[in-house]
């Protein structure tokens, strides 16, 4: 299990990058790796935090929420409501296994991801940063969980169940645990790419 590395304090070893200057050995990963993976719950910031670290490292940045989008043609709360969640889980275990052998930039998994025993099998050997978040600032970010279909029913009931259901996970995949909680998205990066050196 990785330990939280406050953000603005690099890690052992590491030296913290500028967000938008590469570090020596950024850059794509080899053919058909992720740089690095990045999990959470709704709310830690994967979606913008992960846009930040890829425009620093010149690589894209992959969401297996808009695969399963792409492939579903509809959007994900679409896909709850007229298929299930059963239906949108097995969408988004083929996305995650297919991403992680074709993604050559960051990868951000959607929230509920590591539930899949498959899932975090696969992760083993890829670099993946857990954003950490509490509920406070999960809440505050998500707002009212617009747009996402397990929140829409007492938000903040529901999202701390999450939190409590999925930290194990998260910490059990991670490699590196980032703590989002008080810090903006360019701080975040920043700790993200140090603890990528």
């Amino acid at each position: 299990m990785s330990q939280p590395v406050p953000v603005g304090q690099p890690g052992p070893g590491s030296q913290p990058v500028p967000v938008g200057q590469p570090g020596p050995g950024s850059g794509p990963a080899p053919a058909g790796r992720p740089v690095c993976v990045l999990v959470g719950p709704p709310g830690a910031g994967k979606s913008t935090v992960g846009q930040l670290v890829a425009d620093a490292l010149g690589v894209e940045l992959r969401d297996t929420d808009a695969d399963i989008e792409a492939v579903a043609g509809k959007p994900i709360p679409d896909i709850f409501v007229g298929d299930g969640e059963a239906h949108f889980r097995t969408l988004e275990r083929a996305a995650v296994a297919a991403a992680l052998t074709s993604c050559q930039g960051v990868l951000a998994l959607g929230g509920g991801a590591v539930l899949a025993e498959e899932t975090r099998a696969a992760l083993a050997g890829h670099t993946v940063v857990y954003l950490s978040v509490e509920l406070a600032d999960a809440v505050r970010r998500v707002g009212l969980g617009q747009g996402r279909p397990l929140l829409t029913v007492n938000p903040r009931a529901t999202l701390r169940h999450l939190l409590d259901q999925r930290r194990p996970l998260y910490e059990q995949v991670a490699t590196v645990t980032v703590a989002t909680d008080g810090h903006g998205p360019e701080e975040v990066a920043a700790e993200v790419l140090a603890a990528l050196r």
